[in-house]
């Protein structure tokens, strides 16, 4: 069946339909020949401590030392860290000893921590001392044979290092009380590592790079085997989206997504290394205002986020007087970015905020805006090189411009398969095609629009209610920070909307939340309930928790 690619009639110029060749076999490959290329270049940066490329190539190759000398290639090693420097040197050490990375969230409880790392058979981890006792409920129960310990002042070193700890430990008392016999520092495996050989290992496109597992909102969660093809093509397709807009070696990159999660991880720790940015790392971006500080000591020039935080920075004082002269692009991703907030973003930035569009399972990026942009266009954006998308029924048959269906997807971006999970794998990638699970559709010119997640739909007297929509119209009123609708039971029309709202001031009643809706929206999609909250449940990137909503 031949694809049609209406899309293509709106690339840029120099910008091609596909990746071709790639450049380089492995993930570490790419790593290694960046690191050498931009060596005396800042690399990371954390609490005010930079690293260089030449530093982060010498740090992960005592660490893959490390490693080699307990484990084999192939083996699986997690990491359980905020942004912290220790993260992008494990990361790469990994690789270049030949091994797998899982990412842990360090917010897991003991029951999903345990099912990840037996899951995805983890012979080591690292752990963040913060969270180390999590660890410690389950690591009998596991596989695990080698804890290393980390702490967010360790790589800081010296006497601002040390007072972090303190500060963190005895103060405020952020470290609770942990057992984990046999543990050594993150620090020490270093130490250790200058003293062995490391032995580089050829790893092949085919062989899984990363177990990246999905957040588990629906059942157990699944580890998406991420191959060295999957992720060298997703920052080989991103760079060539990108590349007239940047300036190899002298990007400064905000990275306050964790890079634990696929979208930080690819975008930032991977495809910004490739063009030796320096990132500057954000542990804690819920501390807005220590957020917005970091930003005033930094000529950034790109930000990656999702629209809860683009929204937190515009509501922070402060973020408003900042230097935006050197500000390039931010891109928006993980959630939908709302109409409201990309207006108030380019009103104070001067940058438009682009949206972008991706999964665990491709790698993850799949649509993505041209940038820069001229305006918020409501859209995720076409389908990047080398990439299909297609709108289909439930029956899996293509559907016309303009009617909305299930999101479907092709490209080298698109995981291998779930780990130990051939039945769930077969649902979801159908015919070489994998099904997104997200309400879509595509206009005229290419451009997809999500219309909202499948589960999430609202079945208002027979007619579907997307909460995107709700959502958007609600947040045009500049009262309304944030919102989430959901369905309800209701007797007459089976479901009615409630809408959850968090105001920055206590005049907004219910009767107004509702009048303003009637102004935007038909009268079928209109909430008829408005609850008000301080805050509204969250993942740990950002994304709101309807399901929290329903069940609460």
């Amino acid at each position: 069946m031949t694809i049609e690619r209406p899309w293509l009639k709106q690339y840029k110029s120099g910008v091609p339909a596909e990746v071709g060749e790639l450049p380089y076999n492995s993930v570490a490959e790419m790593l290694i020949d960046s690191c050498k290329k931009h060596h005396s270049k800042q690399a990371y940066s954390n609490f005010g401590k930079t690293i260089t490329y030449q530093q982060l190539d010498d740090y992960s190759q005592q660490f893959a030392a490390y490693l080699q000398s307990k484990y084999k290639t192939g083996d699986s090693v997690a990491i359980m860290m905020p942004n912290v420097l220790q993260y992008p040197i494990a990361v790469m050490g990994i690789l270049r000893a030949g091994m797998v990375v899982t990412n842990v969230n360090p917010l897991y409880t003991p029951r999903e921590l345990k099912h990840q790392l037996n899951d995805a058979e983890a012979k080591a981890i690292i752990v963040i001392e913060n969270t180390a006792c999590t660890l410690a409920e389950v690591i009998n129960e596991t596989g695990v044979d080698q804890v290393i310990t980390a702490t967010i002042g360790e790589m800081i070193g010296g006497v601002k290092g040390t007072i972090m700890d303190f500060m963190i430990k005895r103060v405020k008392k952020m470290v609770p009380p942990f057992s984990l016999p046999g543990a050594v520092s993150f620090k020490s495996t270093l130490k250790a590592g200058k003293s062995l050989t490391h032995t580089p290992v050829t790893r092949k496109l085919s062989d899984i790079a990363f177990l990246q597992y999905t957040g588990g909102t629906t059942g157990v969660s699944k580890g998406a085997m991420l191959t060295n093809q999957n992720m060298v093509s997703n920052v080989t397709q991103t760079h060539l989206w990108i590349a007239s807009e940047i300036t190899e070696g002298q990007e400064i990159v905000i990275t306050a997504l964790p890079l634990y999660h696929i979208f930080a991880l690819t975008a930032n720790c991977l495809t910004f290394c490739m063009y030796g940015a320096k990132n500057i790392l954000i542990t804690n971006p819920r501390d807005m205002p220590g957020f917005v500080k970091e930003l005033s000591q930094n000529n950034f020039s790109v930000l990656t986020g999702v629209n809860t935080l683009f929204n937190g920075l515009l509501n922070t004082p402060g973020f408003e007087d900042l230097d935006f002269s050197s500000f390039k692009f931010a891109l928006g991703g993980g959630m939908a970015v709302q109409k409201g907030t990309a207006t108030r973003w380019k009103e104070v930035t001067g940058v438009t905020l682009a949206e972008a569009y991706g999964l665990t399972e491709t790698s993850p990026a799949a649509c993505m805006n041209p940038i820069p942009m001229d305006d918020y266009n409501g859209t995720i954006g076409l389908p990047i090189p080398s990439t299909d998308c297609q709108i289909q029924d439930d029956d899996g048959n293509p559907l016309p411009v303009g009617e909305s269906g299930e999101l479907c997807i092709k490209g080298p971006q698109v995981m291998l398969g779930y780990l130990k999970r051939p039945e769930e794998t077969a649902k979801t990638i159908v015919d070489g095609w994998l099904k997104t699970g997200d309400v879509a559709v595509m206009d005229e010119k290419g451009y997809f629009k999500i219309v909202d997640r499948k589960k999430n739909m609202i079945l208002v007297s027979g007619f579907n209610v997307f909460p995107n929509e709700i959502e958007d119209a609600a947040c045009l009123n500049d009262e309304i920070i944030e919102c989430a609708a959901i369905g309800v039971p209701d007797e007459k029309s089976g479901e009615i909307v409630k809408l959850f709202v968090v105001q920055n001031s206590d005049k907004l009643s219910e009767a107004d939340v509702i009048a303003h809706c009637k102004i935007n929206l038909t009268g079928y999609k209109v909430p008829k309930l408005v609850e008000f909250r301080d805050e509204l449940p969250k993942s740990n990137v950002g994304k709101i928790l309807h399901k929290d909503l329903r069940e609460s």
